[in-house]
């Protein structure tokens, strides 16, 4: 059996009045590509948010590789490999390609602020080290060849693989993508498909998804966590997943904007 990688449990999250959330349970083992599934408004994004810290949570826990996260704050998870894209693109879109995926890579320098102020040569050997870096991530993408373009000139699937490669920049453990389809035609969900399974496969990441595109899910999920109202109604492999009665019931429903 693999290994868990991560283990929200129990997570329960309120907006004032309003629970967003109820004891929702959600794990990724190791080298896995786990995704969160449900209608409108029943809670992913939100999950997503409770995960890397950016909202509180009223009860639950949040663990990676074993050890309790839900106190620690965004910064120190990113730094730790718990890294994530948006659902709405969060690009500089003034600077260039290269120029984005090199902030990825910030959390990777080892130097300190004086040797950037002195220009000390470890600064400069790790100023080299993260062009490399990201060179390499914009190659994993394809988008090499559009390094030096204005990141906000680039079409808007190019500016998705954009963001995945600062992302990869990152080097995560942890890579959470929320709805990385989103906008995409199908010829680009399906590239988008293969690029996520190779990040799994060549890179060793584990990749937690939350994604409206039932085709992608399904063709890439090991398994499938699917919401509702804020709870979770079911678990398992893609296939199972889709004949439950249940998660059927809660698709035909729909709902509002997701929370």
């Amino acid at each position: 059996m693999a290994e868990t990688l991560l283990n929200a449990s129990g997570v329960s999250v309120r907006f004032g009045g309003v629970a967003a959330l109820t004891e929702a349970d959600f794990t990724v083992a190791r080298g896995e590509i786990g995704s969160l599934i449900g209608p409108n408004g029943a809670g992913k994004t939100t999950l997503f948010n409770a995960i890397t810290g950016m909202v509180g949570l009223h009860s639950g826990s949040v663990l990676l590789d074993g050890r309790d996260i839900s106190g620690l704050p965004p910064h120190w998870r990113a730094g730790h490999g718990v890294v994530r894209t948006f659902q709405n693109l969060q690009l500089f879109t003034t600077m260039s390609v290269l120029e984005n995926v090199l902030t990825g890579a910030h959390r990777r320098l080892k130097y300190t602020v004086a040797e950037a102020v002195l220009k000390l040569p470890r600064y400069w050997r790790e100023e080299r080290r993260a062009r490399e870096i990201a060179a390499e991530c914009l190659d994993f993408v394809g988008l090499s060849d559009l390094a030096e373009a204005r990141a906000g000139d680039l079409p808007y699937g190019k500016q998705r693989l954009l963001e995945m490669a600062r992302a990869l920049a990152a080097d995560p453990a942890l890579l959470l993508l929320d709805e990385p389809a989103a906008g995409l035609n199908p010829r680009e969900t399906k590239a988008l498909g293969a690029l996520i399974r190779r990040i799994r496969d060549e890179r060793h990441v584990t990749v937690a998804l939350v994604e409206h595109d039932m085709d992608l899910v399904m063709g890439i999920s090991d398994t499938v966590t699917v919401l509702s109202f804020g709870r979770v109604i079911a678990r398992g492999a893609p296939a199972a997943v889709q004949r439950d009665p249940e998660v059927i019931r809660a698709y035909l429903g729909g709902g509002d904007d997701d929370a």
